[in-house]
């Protein structure tokens, strides 16, 4: 080639300026230093191809035979020089170059073909680099003219159904038009049919129609298309390791396993979504422009997996994955914001599940950092104001710090104020606020904050009508709330709202829910109050069920089971109180037993299980008089009053019932 070359600089020289030859040398020369150049990439045989090419075209001014063939090879040149250098200058000049060749070519023309390509090739490139979708539209005409003189039976027909079906996809991704989609996958279903097994653009359709495929699935959520679009799997095996498309093969499977789990919600789907995404990562290099969303999508996956299964291993992975997407996402890429808040959001589920609070304090800086790239204006800066006032909270439930917790009542009520009536996000921003209060509430005392935590949870419960996933949950808050302020207002119609709320809730938490243990507390717990309120037994009965029912989901091991044997001990107490029945007294006895033996020394609640020991054992010794269970009681006093030192507030209580117990004794 390098001979060759030599060989027409030399001939081009014989040829001076008046030579009738002179633009053949120019003609082949540039041409023989663009196949150089594509084959070794050195930009300076470009250069002189292009300066070769403008000479010819010179020498063949309008109106000359060859005229268009020059401005055509010129054309192409100064885009293959665009490729490179990306200098719009040259992409501009192109397009004049080839719009000129293409009103030489009129239909017929044996070229306007070629020139048809070529145009469309540019403003291709002009808006993946400019975005305006008037070149992506200039784009798509010049395709489907290149179609129409491909008609069936060309040799190239399916080359230009799977370029024009390329086109009106990218334009779908840009505006959404769902013709333009619907189109590309009947172009591309065309283009397979032209590309059996075997032939070598076969693989290329399969990938591209599965890609297609999928974005309507994204679309439109029919999962014919997302099974269809499994298709991508035979293009992959088509793409062996080594493949220059193997990556995208890769890519686009692994988001349809991971879609197709979102769907079905089969882990085996999960799984092979997360070991072709290891596959894809081992393709990305460090320096790999994809690498991150490489990272990331792994790292969502694996972490799809940990909320399935809760295999902290895979909160770890997951971790893992997102610290090192963030890390090649410096300050100013565009996708920092999506790794800070997937990161932020594994270390508040780590600190959820192992409770250490350098894990949470990780979360608020990485919600903090989230805030900053979401400065007001900017569509995601409620989500972030939202996030980082949950990841406070959360700590000031921890340690109980109140700045904490007034910090996060800041950030909703600003969240709240974005996400106005009609907001997808307003009932999770309704119902964290009246959280936030609710917990200040049981803190200062402000029956001002418990009002307004109520008004926001109805607000919240409006916009969860029935069959609203989260509608239970808003159901048991309000009740909550509303049962709060009962205990401080004893305002019985807020009882009675509280019990038709806790009841509802209860309906939509069956067995097998788990939030139905919660629901069968809070009823009972305000059936209970009912009954020390009114006095009527049938309450305190369904009161009994209810911890009966709590206490058969709490089984030996489970963390709330000292709870739930103590409230049912303390409703059982409460009917003996009223019946006077021994067989309730010798039942409280062994719940609060039960309770007391999995409250060793140093557990917070072993107080209440002691002192209600005292109680049933001193009424044990009222009812049959025998000494050893008076021994008992003062046994429990004793140790009770061990754990109420000077200024404890119950120390007076126990107190008091040492000296009864005694004194009984005494007598």
């Amino acid at each position: 080639m390098n001979e060759a070359i030599e060989l027409h600089r030399a001939a081009l020289e014989l040829r001076p300026s008046g030579h009738p030859d002179r633009y053949s040398s120019h003609n082949l020369l540039a041409f023989l230093l663009v196949d150089r150049y594509d084959r070794f990439g050195v930009v300076a045989d470009l250069d002189e191809a292009i300066i070769l090419g403008r000479a010819a075209l010179e020498l063949c001014p309008p109106g000359h035979s060859d005229h268009s063939t020059h401005l055509h090879n010129l054309g192409c040149y100064l885009e293959e020089r665009f490729q490179k250098l990306t200098q719009m200058h040259d992409l501009d000049e192109a397009i004049e170059l080839h719009r000129a060749a293409l009103e030489l070519h009129p239909p017929g023309h044996p070229h306007r073909l070629s020139s048809l390509f070529w145009l469309g090739l540019c403003f291709s490139n002009k808006y993946d680099h400019q975005g305006a979708i008037a070149e992506l539209d200039e784009t798509i005409m010049l395709s489907r003219a290149s179609l129409e003189l491909r008609p069936p039976g060309s040799h190239d027909r399916g080359v230009s159904l799977h370029s024009l079906a390329g086109y009106l996809q990218e334009r779908f991704q840009k505006l959404a038009t769902i013709c333009d989609l619907e189109e590309a996958i009947e172009l591309h279903r065309a283009a397979l049919e032209l590309h059996p097994p075997g032939h070598p653009h076969h693989s290329s359709s399969l990938h591209s129609l599965a890609l297609c495929l999928s974005d309507r699935y994204d679309h439109q959520g029919a999962v014919a298309d997302l099974d269809e679009a499994i298709i991508g799997r035979a293009a992959l095996e088509l793409r062996p390791a080594g493949h220059s498309c193997r990556l995208l093969s890769l890519q686009l499977l692994a988001r349809c396993f991971s879609n197709k789990y979102d769907h079905r919600g089969s882990v085996a789907d999960l799984d092979e979504a997360i070991m072709l995404g290891h596959a894809e990562l081992e393709l990305c290099p460090p320096e790999h422009p994809s690498r991150d969303i490489s990272l990331y999508n792994l790292g969502r996956r694996v972490w799809k997996r940990f909320q399935k299964l809760a295999a902290v291993c895979d909160l770890e992975e997951a971790i893992k994955w997102h610290r090192a997407a963030l890390e090649i996402r410096p300050l100013g890429h565009p996708h920092r914001l999506s790794s800070l808040q997937s990161l932020a959001c594994c270390f508040s589920f780590k600190y959820d599940d192992q409770g250490a609070v350098a894990d949470l304090d990780e979360a608020i800086t990485l919600g903090r950092a989230a805030l900053e790239l979401c400065p007001p204006g900017h569509p995601d800066h409620g989500i972030q104001l939202h996030n980082l006032g949950c990841y406070l909270q959360e700590r000031f439930q921890k340690l109980a710090a109140m700045h904490y917790l007034d910090e996060a009542i800041e950030l909703h009520r600003a969240a709240l104020k974005l996400h106005s009536h009609g907001h997808p996000h307003r009932s999770s921003s309704l119902h964290s606020l009246s959280l936030c209060l609710s917990d200040r509430y049981d803190h200062q005392g402000a029956v001002a904050d418990l009002d307004e935590a109520i008004v926001l949870s109805r607000a919240a419960l409006e916009l969860r009508p029935p069959g609203h996933p989260n509608r239970g949950i808003s159901l048991y808050n309000l009740g909550r709330r509303l049962w709060k302020r009962f205990r401080k207002l004893a305002a019985m119609r807020d009882l009675e709202e509280a019990i038709g709320l806790h009841r509802t809730a209860l309906e939509l938490h069956p067995p097998g829910h788990p939030n139905r243990s919660s629901s069968l507390h809070s009823l009972s717990l305000c059936l209970s109050d009912k009954y020390d309120h009114q006095g009527v037994v049938a309450h305190l009965e369904e009161a009994i069920i209810l911890r009966r029912a709590e206490l058969e989901l709490c089984p030996e091991g489970h963390p709330n089971r000292d709870i739930s044997l103590h409230n049912l001990g303390r409703c059982i107490w409460q009917r003996l109180q009223k019946l006077a029945t021994m067989c309730d007294l010798e039942e409280a006895i062994d719940l609060h037993r039960a309770a007391l033996e999995l409250r060793p020394l140093g557990n917070p609640h072993r107080l209440s299980s002691l002192c209600p020991l005292a109680l049933c054992f001193s009424k044990k010794y009222d009812c049959k008089g025998m000494v050893a269970d008076l021994d008992e009681a003062i046994t429990f006093s004793r140790a009770a009053l061990k754990l109420c030192p000077l200024g404890h507030p119950k120390r007076d209580l126990s107190l008091s019932n040492l000296t009864c117990n005694l004194w009984t004794r005494y007598q």
